[in-house]
Formats: structure tokens, sequence, C-alpha cells
């Protein structure tokens, strides 16, 4: 099983290409330790101020099958299912790319979407997104012009709102000291020269030399997270090129020149006598194109051999001829020449929005920038990632993450073809449903209902109907099944009369065309009573055959562990033959789903520490299930914390095989898994798919009442998966 870490950005990291280069950067020193590597986009970043050339920088890189930026779900996509409250289903979706890849690697980096002031998702979907894939996270930082607090506050809320009590996922941070070009602290009408460098602050600092404006070493120890790498400032790392300018300025060629890193920008406004110093190698000169003693001074520093990075002119002067042929023999130094029609005002401000992820496709500055981050990534933390695949982790096999099991779940149904009838067919969580349940290419649903009223509601809801999705007209079909109806329940007093009556219930009428195997399942109950849809099939279909009774589960859908709990929804006060079944049922249920069966027994006292009529009954369960079936690993009576918590079972149940690590509860009633259920579904505001019923001849399914649309996705997929032969 892969190592997953997710790399997230505390700040803005000021361009999307430094923190796209810093992965990289990491993932190519990871790749240098023969590690099998991939980088995993969940979301395409949008940058503010995007500019259109930034496309292919962020995805173009040397390193070989290693960037799975081709999976990355569009960001159109992502607030599409945002704002369609459907975060849940644009979570599976990044959940299916990646399980796509994984098995290729040893270890998986995952790249978070960045803070930006247009985005007020990008923290909640990292959390999430590092949730379903239960990933270690790393924090990425840049000193800026931050102060130490700033910084620090900055990490630690960050550190303490993806740890938690049981679980430290933050794992280190990595600080880049990159930062960018402040042009708004230029004044304009200053009497001195305007000179710009790449970096504001200066510094050279190597790895873990703390010479800069922030006590790094003292960052560390307060924040307690280990230092897994600090990339130094370098001008000539991250100088842009000229071309980059020219192109973003949208300026216009006077001589092409050699495209050259620039290291200054420099607003050539005072006197020339002022100005002499700044010619110097890497200077991008901004001149305003009616200062020809600037421009012809210029072209004499190239021809004694100043390599400058070139020459921007302002405003929409026209240079005489006379001037241009003094400059000619500057040409052959191949110095670039542009001119922009703004000012130089408007210039700056132009300029102030330029990031350096807006430059050309240089895959050779790329890969220098990714070296240079590589070479200043902790190689202790490199060697520990390399040590723990060496020696791989026992994975914990009773574990099924929330995520993993709706993966897995899809995955199974998808192999299975079966037709699956939905009753309330005009309800638009229904139409929903049924629509995505056909878009992932898992089985046909049949919508009974009204067709006009359905396609009204579809075309309401933006929803373009599937061919796959068979529409049936109630009112067309009901008198074919009165006969059958009143054969099925002559015995019980049906005539023909009372038959038509009951037949105009849908739900009914698709518990008939279950009967008669004209379709595989039904799901029904988001606006029929759970009576009203299990009724039917108890009268219809009736028990399977060496089934005591029907009883239901609802699968528990925790961020790291799918738990079942039997029985919430059927049986009132089961007596220990009726709660032995339920347990041996939820059983089957959870190995069909794969769920490997830990059975614990919930009562209010563990082993004979109490007694009572309740606790009597599930002890004698209990032991009905050992003799029953001796293969599977049953204990109770044990409390709900005895059976989930292993540090409680330590103490309580010491000697048990289930305590602590229990994957299915059966409770002692009805009243005690009813409320139960709600209230760990509610208190951490997880999905609780079901109730799923078992014990019937032929699969039927209750929904909630207040069922989400995806609530109803998964139980039509559990429904298929029960109507196939190996179930």
């Amino acid at each position: 099983m892969a190592r997953t870490i997710m790399f997230i950005p505390i700040d803005t990291l000021d361009t999307c290409m430094d923190f796209s280069n810093i992965l990289r950067g990491v993932l190519l020193a990871i790749k240098h330790s023969k590690i099998r590597s991939g980088l995993f986009i969940p979301i395409a970043q949008i940058c503010d101020n995007q500019h259109p050339t930034t496309t292919k920088i962020n995805i173009n890189t040397n390193l070989e099958s290693i960037n799975l930026a081709d999976s990355a779900i569009s960001a159109h996509h992502a607030l599409k299912r945002i704002l369609s409250s459907q975060i849940d289903i644009l979570m599976e979706e990044i959940f299916i790319n990646y399980k796509k890849n994984i098995d290729k690697y040893d270890t998986m980096l995952v790249q978070g979407l960045m803070p930006s002031h247009t985005n007020p998702y990008v923290y909640i979907l990292n959390t999430k997104i590092a949730q379903i894939l239960n990933a270690e996270i790393i924090l990425v930082g840049t000193e800026n012009n931050n102060s130490f607090p700033q910084l620090k506050e900055r990490i630690t809320l960050i550190e303490n709102s993806f740890n938690s009590n049981k679980n430290k996922n933050v794992i280190g941070i990595i600080l880049n000291s990159i930062d960018n070009i402040d042009f708004n602290k230029i004044n304009i009408n200053d009497a001195s020269s305007k000179k710009l460098t790449a970096v504001n602050n200066v510094r050279k600092a190597s790895l873990f030399n703390l010479d800069t404006k922030i006590d790094t070493q003292n960052l560390i120890k307060e924040t307690s997270l280990p230092l897994l790498g600090y990339i130094p400032w370098s001008l000539e790392i991250i100088a842009p090129l000229s071309i980059d300018l020219f192109c973003y300025l949208h300026a216009s060629p006077i001589n092409q020149g050699k495209i050259r890193p620039v290291t200054s920008i420099i607003f050539c406004i005072n006197p020339l006598e002022d100005m002499l110093e700044i010619f110097q190698p890497g200077a991008l000169l901004v001149i305003p194109s009616h200062r020809l003693d600037m421009l012809l001074a210029t072209c004499l520093a190239a021809l004694n051999d100043i390599c400058i990075a070139g020459i921007l002119l302002t405003d929409s002067y026209s240079i005489n001829k006379a001037t241009w042929k003094l400059c000619r023999i500057a040409f052959q130094t191949k110095l670039a020449i542009f001119q922009v029609t703004t000012s130089v005002q408007q210039t700056i401000s132009n300029l102030n929005k330029f990031i350096l992820a807006a430059s050309s496709d240089n895959v050779k500055n790329i890969e220098r920038i990714q070296t240079y981050v590589a070479h200043h990534v902790s190689r202790k933390w490199v060697n520990s990632l390399h040590q723990s695949i060496l020696n791989k982790p026992i994975i914990n096999r009773y574990q099924l993450s929330a995520a993993e099991f709706k993966y897995q779940l899809t995955q199974l149904s998808q192999k299975i073809k079966k037709r699956i009838i939905l009753p309330e067919g005009e309800e638009p969580r229904i139409i929903q449903a049924a629509t995505m349940f056909v878009e992932r290419n898992i089985s046909s649903c049949i919508l009974l209902g009204n067709p006009k009223n359905i396609k009204r509601i579809a075309s309401q809801l933006g929803i373009e109907l599937s061919a796959r999705i068979q529409i049936i007209n109630p009112e067309i079909i009901r008198e074919k099944y009165v006969d059958h109806l009143v054969e099925l329940r002559q015995m019980q007093g049906m005539t023909k009369l009372l038959a038509r009556h009951q037949l105009k219930d849908n739900v009914i009428l698709g518990t008939m065309m279950l009967e008669r195997n004209e379709v595989d399942g039904l799901v029904s109950g988001s606006i029929n009573t759970t009576a009203n849809t299990i009724r039917p099939a108890l009268q219809l279909i009736k028990k399977a055959p060496k089934n005591l009774l029907v009883s239901s589960v609802f699968f528990m859908l925790l961020p790291k562990q799918v738990l079942v709990y039997g029985d919430c929804a059927i049986n009132r006060n089961p007596n220990p033959e009726e709660l032995a079944e339920i347990a041996i049922q939820s059983a089957h249920s959870a190995i069909a789903f794969g769920i490997e069966p830990r059975i614990a027994m919930i009562s209010y006292s563990t082993g004979d520490s109490g007694s009572g009529d309740s606790v009597e009954k599930v002890m004698e369960a209990t032991h009905i299930v050992k003799k029953k079936r001796p293969d599977l690993l049953i204990d109770g009576p044990l409390q709900y914390d005895a059976a989930i918590i292993p540090n409680v079972a330590q103490s309580k149940a010491p000697n048990s095989l289930v305590a602590g690590q229990a994957t299915i509860f059966i409770f002692p009633d009805l009243n005690t898994g009813n409320t139960t259920y709600k209230a760990v579904q509610h208190a951490t505001n997880i999905n609780a798919i079901g109730p799923m019923l078992q014990g019937l001849g032929k699969p039927v399914n209750d929904l909630s009442r207040s069922a989400l649309v995806e609530d109803i996705l998964y139980t039509i997929a559990l429904t298929v998966v029960q109507a196939s032969k190996s179930y």
C-alpha cells in the first residue's frame, strides 16, 4: 500500500509555479532514492490573475511518468459540484482518479489547492481531500514579508485543523523563502533612481542557515514541526526571462535580440548622470521613449560587453530613423528592444500583476528550479521514506475507510448488470440519483411515474435523461398484475377490487414486478414510510429459505472506518434466537461488501459485570452464534466504548478478540439501535447508508425520507450487489 503525502500551502506562495515546482522538486529528491513516486493533482489549480501562458508550465517536466495532472478534475467541474452541494460526490470522483494510479507507486505526493482571494472553498476542499486519501500532510510556507508571529500563527492554525487527539497527520513543514516584486512601493515622483531587484530584501541563505528575517529555528521549535526542507532565495534560479515580461505586456519587438534572465528592473526616469551605475548584467531597463539619451547610453553599454537583459520603451513616442541608425550596431550584441504604448506609471501597474507562473515554456529552466529544490529537501526525511517502504507496516484489514468502501461498492456494482425499480420515479432526488447511477456505468434503473412529469422535472434540474433509464407509466401496467396479486394473497381475503385499489400504490406495483422477476431489486422510501416500503415485500416476496426473520443494517461511513449497525429499523425487541440471527445475517452482509466481520453484541455492561434481562438476552444470543457459526469472531455483552476504543477494551475486556476493533455492532433492541445510529450520524456528520434489508427472498431496500442524492445512489448500488448470485 502506497504512502500518501499531501502538500498544503499555508499562503499563496506568490505564484502557482512556486508551489508546483516545490512539489516536483521534492518528487525529484524522492525519485533519486529509487522510490517509485508519483504526483497526484486532485483538482486543477486556478490562480488569481492567471496568465494564458501558465498552462504548459505547470505540467511540463522531464520526470518520467510521474505526473498525473491529466487526471486532475477541472476547477470548473469542482465548483459546479460545490455549488450543487455535491462535495461528497466530488470527493468520490477524486478518489476514483487516485485509485487508478496508486498501485504503480510506493509513495504518492498529492498537490493541495492554494489559498485564493477568489476561492473560499480551498480550506474545506484540502481538508476533505486529505481525509479521503488518508494522507499525511506537509505544510508549505513562504517567509515573504511576514513577521514571526504571523507565520507562526498560520502554521499553528492549519496544523491544529488537521491534527486530532487520535491522529497526528501533519508530519512537517517546508519553508520557501522566495518573495515577489512589490511594485506598489515605488513612488514615481521620487527623485532617486528607481531600481527593483527581482526579489525584495535579497537573501542568500543556504539550507538550514537561518540568517534571514524569520528565526526559523525558533519557528520550528514553537510549532513542534520537523523542518523537511528550506528553499533558500536564489536570484539566478527564480529570475524571469525577458521574453516572459515582453509577452506579458504585449510589447512590440523593435529588435528581437536574445532571451536573457532578468535579475533587476530599472525605471530610467532620472537624469543620465544619476543612473550610470544601473548598467549591469541582467538589468531590464524601462525607458520612456522620449529619453533618447538613456536609449543611446544603454546601447553603448551593450557594445562594452555588458549583457543588459533588454530595453523596454514606454509611451507611444516614435523614435526617428537617425537615432535607430546610431543604435543599429548595438543590435549585433543581440540586445532585445521592445516597446509598449502605455506610460511608465501604467507599465509599473501592469508589471505588478506579473507572476512567475506566467512564463514561457522553458523546460530547461523549470528543470533547473526543480533540481535546486530537490537539493534543499532534507535527506534524512527522504531516507526515512525509503526505510518505511522497506519496512511496510501491517495494514489493519479490519478497517475500511468510507472512501474505500464507496469505491469498492461502485467497482463491485459495475461488474453486475441488474435492473432496479424505483417506484418514486417523480421525486427529484430519485431522478438525480438514477442519472448519476447510469452515468457511472453501473446498472440500469426503471422509474415508475408519469413520463411527462419525469421529463419536466429532469429538465428543471438541468438533467438529460439517459436512454438507459427506462420510464414506465404505472397507469398502463397496473391491470396486468391484478390477477396475480389476488392469487398471492387469496388466503388473506384479497379480491380483484381490493387488488386494483392496492396496485394504485407504486411501491406495491414495483414489488409485484420484483416478485415476477421482471426487475432484480427495489429501492423506495424517499417519500414513503419504512412500513410502506417493507410491508409489501414481507407479504409478497417473503423471507429467503433458512432465514428466521428479516432484519436490517446501516453502513456507518466514518472517515477512516466503515461500521455495520444492526438492527436499527425492523425488529423491535428480538429474542435471543432472533438476535443471533440478526448477527449472522449482518456478518454475511459485511463480508459481501468487503468488511471483515468482528461482531460486538452491545449491552449496557461488559462481560459478566452486569445483570438483568437485557444482558442475559445478549449473552444467550452470543452463545447461539458461537454454536451455529464457530467461524465468526463474536463477543458479548460489550459496552459500546469497549467495542470500539482500544484503550477502553484493554481495561474492560483484555482477552477479547473483538473488543476495541469491532466492525459489526448488534444492538439488543430497536430503541437502542435506532437511537444510536441517529446519534452517531448527526454528531459526527457522516453518511449512513441504509437501512439495507437482510433475509428477504429478493432485495428490497428502504431510504430515509431525508436521504441525500448520494445516499440514494449508494443504496441502489447496495441493491445491485444484493441481487447478484454471489450474495
